[in-house]
């Protein structure tokens, strides 16, 4: 009875019967132990095991093998390897079967290494293993990676007649597949004489394996067409293709396939479509089918909270971890990689810092995946210094490790830390990878990186990775940004294969030069070899287009493509019409787009602002707020320089109220404008007032408020204001400078404007065009016009034609005929048909009372038909 209940699966019952045997005092023998044993292994009942042990033992059944191997699988299987392992110990001569099935103990709980030293103790017994050992131990050589002891395990059962067996077929086919020798898999598959569901499950792991997805996905095909009834392992093995090379309707056939065998309620299919469901964006049917699942494990349970994040639902992932854990499931290693991914997109540092004294805790932080998980979430929070302790803290670094440290000082912009933490990654002996070569060459923006760039690409070289098209196309860019523009156009030349970015990459580095021509015929190679244009190519090309037709014929390529509806390319054509002064077609262009995205209002009203229609700008403001619509820092940005622009202080004040009521006054950009609009609009003081409470003041800060008091003619105040800047550490810049020199220019402080051009000059600043116009106009404006001439005639460039007429101008105020007559000869030369210079040399002659020359300049004046241009009233009738 008892062997016809083990014999059907009835384990249940077989211990029922057994405890009521033993009640009714039923004797038992050796043929009812193993039997019982087997029962209490499947039930997991080890307090029963242990008392059927202890009976055993004191009947005196120890010397029976059949017995003590089944007490072997019992206590391997419950995780009791130790004593197994005595068990086997005890036995005076244990045969083949006890051996493998400690060895299959050893298996069952990981203990591969161990489970390679007993069958090498067992060969040293003269013990000839069978078809169950090698099923046992050829697994361990694959996932050991010790191939050649799996190749010799091969011919050994090839010599024996072994190879051929059902058990054996599939476990040689998954052991080749590990070792990425899918045509030696294939051969043992094509040879086998009967091909049981096993060995077609083997054959299509092994495909999907190594991410051969059609390859499999026709393996199963061809199994149905075989009349072999796939099982919950099959479909295990073949459901990833779909998510990873096919159309998610190809998936749902798949998903018909599993109900039409009945396996529609198996926890391991069901697990492995709602993966496949989330992957490919549908994530209600994923959470749908997790839903429907009868028994939930942990695996199901992190499928889900993955699939959650993957689809960018960071709220459901938290919630769908918090409910894992009130369902009584522990989170492990793959859990909180996959949290710490949700808390790193949400910024959510407070969440990330909970699950890593999670980690802690639960002793996780010797997890390698686990720890890198933490070092992504500091980096990607900018908590850098933690990210950075963290890493140092790491007993065991991967390069993985290595590579998120370095992307994350690249990201935030501290380029030398990241070249150190390279370097200190090859002085450690860590191999670079393509990441790591990436991540390093995007920081790689300036001239002098050009011979580090060159260093890695000969690196690239010599390991392989320059046949990495996203590496070339790194590359590519490197040399561009480093203005080896040649080295850039050569290696994308001799690239064998190339992608959109290759050409988007070259063509990005020929605009950052204005080589318009360039980046046109680019486009129309691009064009001709067949490759399809994204929004990065029509981003590039849309700034350079130099006619209106031009633009509109791009406007019409990305209407045909789909490319229309991408937001970046909505907005930069606004910008394209805007620059031809096409304002109607700027506003079609916006009420194409998504009324949702901010970036588009941004747009429209900065289009309003450029071409001084500020109740436009202010009325479309109001518009996205009747929408529901929130804005964004640049949209007040566009609000401040529309009200700049309208000069009312009614509608400054209501602005600013909303800055502080919306929280945009802690942006130091907003304040700054805020300043600059108090300024404009004549309220000084409350300029000063908002620049004396900012926590935080950059050199933009201070400039601002300097021009604020330039406007106001306090040429004092901007002074004692730059003082003040100097000693708090804060270097000025070029237009600090020239709001001072302006600033002394109208108040004719002559000496204090020397000093200022001086410190300019000493601070390493180089003088531009229009501080030497300022120094020009103080000069000339005080009547130091011969040292305003050294000026211009010292100039490192061509003097602009407002510095020589504003020198003019002062050469008629001071009567000063002889220099006057040189700066004219001069602005002659630049602009011949200027008719401004001819009236102010008229002047100077006519006020030194050399009417002659005067009347001279008037008749030639009429002769090259030069008239001079009329003044007019800006109040009207």
């Amino acid at each position: 009875m008892l062997k016809g209940l083990s014999s059907h699966g009835l384990y249940e019952d077989v211990l029922s019967v057994y405890l009521k045997c033993r009640v009714l005092n039923c004797p038992s023998d050796d043929f009812t132990f193993p039997f019982v044993i087997k029962a209490c292994s499947a039930l997991g009942a080890s307090g029963i095991g242990r008392q059927i042990h202890c009976i055993v033992l004191r009947k005196g059944y120890e010397r029976n093998v059949v017995t003590m191997t089944s007490f072997i699988d019992f206590y391997a299987k419950n995780a009791r390897i130790g004593i197994a392992r005595k068990v086997i110990d005890g036995i005076s001569e244990p045969d083949l079967v006890s051996w493998n099935a400690l060895i299959s103990g050893y298996c069952f709980n990981g203990l591969d290494k161990e489970a390679l030293g007993l069958f090498r103790e067992i060969q040293g017994m003269d013990i000839r293993p069978n078809v169950s050992t090698l099923a046992s131990i050829i697994p361990v050589c694959a996932r050991c990676r010790y191939f050649g002891i799996g190749k010799s395990l091969h011919g050994f059962a090839v010599k024996c007649g072994f190879f051929l067996n059902d058990f054996l077929v599939p476990a040689f086919i998954s052991m080749y597949k590990s070792e990425v020798d899918l045509s030696s898999a294939r051969q043992l598959f094509d040879f086998a004489v009967e091909r049981n569901v096993s060995v077609w499950n083997a054959m299509i792991n092994g495909y999907t394996h190594n991410g051969r997805f059609f390859e499999g996905f026709e393996m199963f095909r061809e199994m149905l067409r075989a009349d072999v009834q796939p099982n919950s392992v099959t479909f295990v093995s073949t459901i990833p293709s779909c998510e990873n090379y096919f159309h998610i309707w190809n998936g749902i056939s798949l998903h018909g396939c599993v109900i039409k065998y009945g396996l529609g309620n198996q926890v391991s299919v069901l697990t492995a479509l709602v993966s496949m469901y989330a992957k490919l964006g549908d994530i209600s049917l994923a959470e749908f089918l997790f839903n429907q699942m009868p028994n939930k494990t942990l695996l199901s349970w992190n499928v889900v909270i993955s699939g959650y994040v993957n689809n960018g639902l960071w709220d459901e992932s938290l919630v769908a971890f918090r409910e894992m854990q009130l369902k009584g499931f522990s989170p492990d290693a793959v859990s909180i990689v996959s949290i710490l991914s949700a808390c790193s997109n949400q910024g959510d540092i407070l969440l990330g810092e909970s699950a890593h004294a999670f980690v802690v805790r639960r002793g996780f932080e010797t997890n390698i995946n686990v720890s890198n998980a933490l070092l992504a979430f500091y980096s990607d929070c900018c908590q850098l210094s933690t990210c950075s302790k963290l890493f140092e803290r790491m007993a065991t670094k991967n390069t993985v490790s290595w590579n998120t440290l370095i992307s994350g000082y690249v990201h935030s912009g501290q380029k030398e830390k990241a070249n150190m933490i390279l370097h200190q990654m090859q002085k450690e002996g860590e191999k670079l990878d393509s990441v790591t070569l990436l991540s390093i060459l995007s920081s790689y923006t300036e001239s002098e990186n050009f011979s580090q760039g060159t260093i890695l690409h000969g690196y690239a070289i010599k390991t392989g990775y320059d046949s990495d098209v996203s590496l070339t196309n790194a590359l590519i860019s490197m040399y561009c940004n480093c203005g080896e523009l040649d080295a850039g156009s050569s290696l994308f030349d001799v690239m064998p294969e190339r992608s959109v970015v290759s050409w988007n990459s070259l063509m990005t580095g020929f605009r950052q030069y204005n080589l318009s021509n360039n980046v046109l015929v680019l486009f129309g190679s691009m064009i001709k070899d067949d490759q399809r244009p994204n929004q990065v190519s029509l981003l590039n090309l849309l700034p350079l287009c130099c006619t209106l037709p031009q633009g509109k014929s791009i406007h019409a390529f990305a209407l045909r493509t789909g490319i229309i509806e991408d937001t970046t390319v909505l907005t930069s054509l606004i910008f394209m019409y805007a620059r031809f002064g096409n304002i109607n077609l700027c506003l079609l262009v916006f009420h194409m787009g998504k009324g949702g995205d901010i970036s588009l209002w941004n747009a429209i009203m900065s289009v309003h602002v450029d071409t001084k229609n500020a109740e436009r700008a202010v009325a479309v403001f109001r518009e996205l707020l009747q929408i529901g619509l929130e804005p964004d820092n640049i949209t007040v940005l566009s609000l401040i320089s529309s009200c700049i622009l309208v000069n009312s202080l009614n509608l400054a004040d209501s602005v600013m109220a909303y800055v502080i009521r919306k929280g945009f006054n802690k942006d130091v950009v907003v304040n700054n404008a805020l300043i600059d609009l108090y300024a404009r609009c004549g309220h000084i003081v409350i300029a000063r007032l908002l620049f004396n409470y900012l926590l935080e003041k950059d050199a933009v800060s201070w400039s601002v408020m300097i021009n604020g008091y330039r406007l106001h003619g306090d040429a004092r105040g901007a002074l004692e204001l730059f003082s003040r800047m100097q000693l708090s550490g804060v270097s000025p810049d070029a237009i600090t400078y020239s709001s001072l020199l302006s600033a002394c220019s109208h108040a004719g402080l002559v000496e204090k404007g020397q000093r200022v051009f001086n410190s300019m000059v000493e601070d390493g600043v180089s003088p531009r065009t229009e501080h030497y116009a300022c120094m020009v106009d103080l000069l000339g404006r005080t009547g130091h016009l011969h040292e305003a001439y050294d000026i211009v005639n010292r100039l490192p460039f061509k003097p602009s034609v407002g510095m020589l007429e504003s020198l003019l101008g002062a050469c008629k105020i001071y009567g000063n005929v002889e220099l006057g007559e040189r700066i004219f000869r001069m602005l002659f030369k630049m602009y011949p048909q200027n008719s401004e210079s001819y009236v102010m040399l008229h002047n100077i002659y006519a006020a030194a009372g050399k009417w002659e020359d005067a009347n001279t300049v008037r008749s030639i004046m009429e002769g090259r038909l030069l008239r001079k241009v009329p003044g007019f009233s800006l109040v009207g009738d």
